[in-house]
């Protein structure tokens, strides 16, 4: 007999998750408290630039295998985003320019720096805290492990230049989301295990591919795949879980019983529902210090067709930028990236403008949007970057015989920072699920 799942969220964890529990011949029903599917993808044309845009994840890679998967099912199409003709960085406050293949060859031998340790810690990329567990790995690593993730992400390289340290600083800015010197090193080299321990790997499967369609040509269509209710507007107040199953409090008082629940709540969300018993400690440890990311994305227009990559400092609120689209009214839109989200508003275009022009004067911004995910109830976050000593809570967690399940980006084994790592949890959960179900 099929177990009755309940599932909170319905962004592509939750999908999958409810897709993959029907497959194996459940019943579900799923909770979204927003008024929209996707999550933390969103793609819309609900902006001020009024152009279909990814205000959350966007790019895509075949070497990211679960979201690979979902791209072939659903026949999606990829692009590739601009290579770019001019790029700029900060040295010193200095601004300099030079090619995109320039600029990289600059960051090769930092990077490496960076990632140096990744093919001893993470063997298998997957299975982030294998060393930590192997018996036969020797205790002086994974006491080294247990010191990286409690050491800042640009700590060791007094031995670069100026320019060099100024330009991985402005890389992990906006790849951590937040501040280089709070952001663990683990998660650099976890990365770099991901793409093989290859910068231009990396760089491709974070910042390269996208969708045709946009993120909503899957989302949409796996939602369409799932036969059970899907209720929007509906958030989630309490949680009650045991080895017999859950019972879930909606926010205008009723309460609902299932045979099992799947959580996928971002962490920067999560306290908003109260847990009995509670989370894991790690995890509400999380939950009440936040992750490390506390930027933003933005989108900006510029007059004229511009296609330029841009790297800022240190006192500088937009840590990168690029361009995407190359538009029919001679305009350009670029998409960037900042460590602080209190740092500026990302709908005033003078002061964007101000910004944007601090690299070249002659780029002229006439439109700026973004969402502002930080301030977001439903999310509290952008994607999940580790602070110091954060790296080992962001892992899938087992809660036994309990029949609460979390899955989200946050809980991924992979790339917990992506799409890909949240269709991994929902087919985790899913077949967590199963698995009690065929012991009960």
């Amino acid at each position: 007999m099929g177990w009755k799942v309940g599932i909170v969220g319905a962004g592509f964890a939750g999908l999958i998750a409810a897709r993959e529990l029907e497959r194996l011949g459940h019943e579900v029903e799923i909770f979204e408290a927003r008024d929209r599917i996707g999550g933390r993808t969103w793609t819309t044309t609900e902006n001020s630039l009024d152009y279909p845009l990814e205000m959350g994840g966007t790019w895509v890679h075949w070497m990211q295998p679960y979201v690979w998967a979902e791209m072939q099912r659903y026949e999606a199409e990829m692009i590739v985003s601009p290579f770019v003709d001019k790029a700029y960085w900060f040295v010193n406050n200095e601004v300099r320019t030079g090619t995109e293949e320039e600029l990289d060859g600059k960051l090769g031998e930092i990077q490496a720096k960076v990632f140096e340790g990744s093919r001893e810690f993470f063997p298998f990329p997957h299975d982030p805290d294998f060393v930590l567990r192997d018996p036969d790995i020797p205790e002086e690593v994974k006491e080294r492990y247990r010191a990286a993730d409690e050491t800042p992400v640009l700590a060791g390289l007094d031995g670069f230049s100026d320019e060099e340290r100024a330009l991985a600083d402005s890389y992990w800015r906006a790849g951590y989301q937040g501040s280089s010197e709070k952001a663990s090193s683990l998660m650099a080299k976890h990365w770099a295990a991901l793409s093989d321990h290859r910068l231009s790997l990396l760089d491709d499967q974070t910042l390269r591919y996208k969708l045709k369609d946009g993120m909503k040509g899957i989302y949409e269509k796996i939602a369409a795949d799932v036969h059970g209710p899907i209720h929007l507007s509906t958030p989630i107040d309490a949680v009650v879980h045991h080895d017999k199953g859950a019972t879930l409090t909606l926010s205008h008082g009723t309460t609902r019983e299932f045979d099992a629940v799947v959580v996928t709540i971002p962490a920067g969300a999560l306290g908003n529902v109260s847990f009995s018993p509670g989370l894991p400690t790690d995890v509400q440890k999380i939950v009440d210090s936040k992750w490390g990311c506390t930027g933003f994305k933005i989108w900006i227009k510029v007059e004229g067709h511009k296609n330029v990559f841009a790297y800022g400092d240190a006192g500088h609120p937009i840590a990168m930028i690029r361009s995407e689209y190359f538009l029919d009214d001679g305009t350009t839109i670029m998409v960037g990236f900042g460590p602080d989200h209190t740092e500026l508003d990302g709908e005033d275009v003078a002061e964007v403008n101000r910004i944007v022009k601090e690299w070249d004067p002659e780029l002229e911004v006439v439109g700026s949007t973004w969402h502002n995910w930080q301030e977001d109830e439903w999310s509290g976050q952008t994607w999940t970057t580790p602070a110091l000593g954060q790296f080992a809570a962001a892992k899938p967690h087992d809660l036994g015989a309990s029949r609460l399940v979390l899955a989200g980006s946050d809980w991924a084994a992979g790339w917990n920072s992506f799409v890909d790592g949240a269709i991994e949890t929902g087919y985790r959960a899913a077949n967590k699920i199963n698995s009690l179900a065929r012991k009960a």
